[in-house]
């Protein structure tokens, strides 16, 4: 697969031959993948009562400090798969009855999950395919998922390079992840959903709250607001909570109040953001991180 021979899939652009050797993500040739789930917690129109796909690839392009899944994305837990076994998954899991196949954090492996897709459609797969991202892509790469994908879930988490860098080690972030959502919205004009609200096409972007950084969340929903048109689907979380790296942070080392909530879900009814959710802040967001334990790979 030349792609990995030199590899420009995400903006890092280590150009390492990821036949030989591991660039940034630490990722090889191998498919590698963490868990095959099915999961309940994602936005309504993607969960509903039959739960999404979920499979959870291991390893990233960034380096969140405040991570959830951090043993899977910077710890590198998971097992190696080949390109027919990551079909086969996804077999398994329409077999499962699950509303759609939910790839979360795809980037690194976009090449040998298209050559997946196909052989699973060829095999059977008709529900539609997420592509669940943190939005550090190359347009280029989006580019090659055109026709491949139903439904984009981008988040977009910085507004400023000076956070991106702090907290992700993202430098450019903003100006990556924005032109990746551009071409998204591009390849999925339209929103389609089936009689019970079940999302068939479409792009929904998210924006997780980080403590102290409320006019980041501003600036991010304020940018959406003034870029789409007024059909776009918009998932504001509240599901921060400090783990990983973020212990260790004054500004991040605690989760949102009530107060920092109120006020960017006043400022979402002040944008007229119309489609779309507000998570509801909890008290044990940490118990729906997934137990990464192989299941199912």
């Amino acid at each position: 697969m030349k792609e990995l021979e030199k590899c420009k899939i995400c903006p890092r652009n280590c150009n390492v031959n990821r036949f030989e050797k591991t660039g940034y993500c630490k990722c090889d040739d191998n498919i590698k993948i963490a868990l095959v789930s099915t999961h309940y917690y994602e936005e309504p129109c993607i969960s509903m009562k039959n739960g999404s796909g979920t499979i959870f690839f291991s390893n990233c392009n960034m380096s969140c400090k405040f991570c959830q899944n951090y043993e899977v994305s910077q710890q590198g837990k998971g097992k190696n798969v080949s390109i027919e076994r990551l079909a086969e998954i996804m077999i398994e899991q329409q077999d499962r009855n699950v509303n759609n196949i939910n790839l979360v954090t795809p980037t690194m492996y976009v090449y040998q999950i298209i050559e997946a897709i196909k052989i699973a459609r060829k095999n059977g797969l008709t529900i539609p395919i997420v592509y669940n991202t943190n939005s550090y892509e190359n347009v280029e790469t989006i580019k090659a998922l055109n026709g491949y994908i139903d439904i984009y879930l981008p988040d977009l988490k910085y507004y400023t390079n000076e956070l991106a860098i702090k907290y992700s080690n993202a430098p450019h972030y903003f100006d990556n992840a924005t032109k990746a959502i551009m071409e998204m919205k591009k390849q999925v004009p339209n929103y389609e959903f089936d009689e019970d609200g079940l999302m068939k096409k479409g792009v929904i972007i998210r924006h997780l709250i980080l403590p102290n950084y409320i006019q980041n969340s501003k600036n991010i929903l304020k940018w959406i607001k003034e870029n789409f048109d007024d059909d776009i689907y918009v998932s504001v979380m509240a599901q921060y909570f400090p783990t990983y790296k973020a212990k260790d942070d004054d500004k991040i080392n605690r989760k949102i109040t009530i107060k920092e909530y109120k006020e960017i879900e006043k400022y979402v009814y002040e944008l007229n953001l119309e489609n779309g959710y507000m998570q509801d802040l909890g008290k044990h967001e940490e118990e729906y991180v997934p137990d990464f334990n192989l299941k199912n790979v």
